[in-house]
């Protein structure tokens, strides 16, 4: 058995007193300024529990109203309301809640709610582990992942989430808690919550992983410097003063990428800059492309997809 794998977690609150039920919550959102009222319904709440220290699905029922503000810590969280109603970042960038379709929480900040009368369906992501497991998806950083909480995926995404967050619940939910089959479950939701949801995230290493390492620093200061410039895996170590095996150690190990990797996401990077840069008018999508070593459309295509999640023609449309 895998004993590096958390623990399975299973937990239910559930009761009929209002201030029991606010006190929960807040806490279990790092929340304040919470406000819970009656409505017509006969008040009620229930809250449950399911997954590890990587990964849980819960649910909560709340039968009146509440309104708060919240910061859930070291969490990333997409929810789905399957009654009900609400509102998410009141006062600021807010959207609605809509039955059956899923939203992310704001990231980053601590953002207002309001809701009432709901059944809710949520995936916590522990921040830590979806970091990295975005990091290896996107071919970025490891670090802090922002996703668009007001974006609303198209329906092919989120009929892909359906079936996917479907699929993992009844494992999940199930009696078969193998460490394998958990550990796999748990990467299978991420990644299509990464594929579902409009995201960024770090791309270059910051200022503090480059001082503590000299020669990774230098192969990245030579990557973003040269990329317009044919270059190899060994162009690269020489001008880091770095072994090829040790340049392609450093950046497995400290970036999770491969150089080679490194060096095509700093230039669809410069593909995107440009393009926003440029109108229909002014220039094609493959003569950019093309500018920047690639020369295969639909690879390009899927490329710059999977790291900006949209097509580089719809970049180009909603350019300056």
């Amino acid at each position: 058995m895998n004993s590096d794998l958390p623990p399975l977690r299973t937990a239910e609150q559930r009761g009929s007193d209002l201030d029991e039920a606010r006190a929960m919550y807040e806490a279990g959102y790092n929340g304040d300024d919470f406000v819970t009222e009656l409505t017509d319904s006969p008040f009620e709440y229930r809250y449950t529990v399911r997954g590890n220290d990587e990964m849980t699905l819960r649910t909560s029922t709340f039968l009146g109203s509440i309104a708060g503000g919240i910061q859930p810590k070291d969490e990333y969280v997409v929810s789905w309301l399957t009654v009900g109603e609400g509102l998410l970042d009141v006062g600021q960038d807010e959207a609605p809640m809509v039955v059956g379709r899923p939203f992310m929480f704001p990231t980053g900040r601590r953002f207002r709610f309001e809701m009432a009368d709901y059944r809710q369906s949520l995936v916590h992501f522990d921040a830590r582990f979806l970091e990295r497991i975005a990091a290896e998806h996107d071919g970025t950083v490891v670090g802090p992942v922002h996703f668009d909480h007001s974006a609303i995926p198209d329906v092919d995404r989120l009929r892909r989430w359906k079936s996917t967050i479907t699929a993992v619940a009844k494992t999940v939910l199930g009696d078969d808690d193998g460490p394998l089959l958990r550990a796999e479950v748990n990467r299978t939701a991420a990644i299509a919550l990464l594929e579902t949801f409009p995201h960024s995230g770090p791309t270059r290493p910051d200022a503090a992983l480059l001082a503590s390492n000299a020669r990774l620093g230098a192969a990245v200061e030579f990557v973003h410097a040269e990329a317009h410039r044919p270059l190899s895996a060994t162009d690269i170590a020489v001008a880091a003063g770095l072994s090829l095996r040790g340049l392609q150690q450093s950046f497995q190990q400290l970036l999770a990428v491969t150089p080679m990797e490194y060096l095509r996401g700093v230039r669809l990077d410069r593909v995107r800059a440009e393009l926003l840069e440029l109108s229909p008018r002014e220039a094609r999508v493959s003569d950019v492309a093309k500018k920047w070593g690639f020369a295969h459309p639909s690879r390009f295509a899927a490329a710059y997809v999977t790291r900006f999640h949209e097509y580089p023609t719809d970049t180009l449309r909603r350019s300056r």
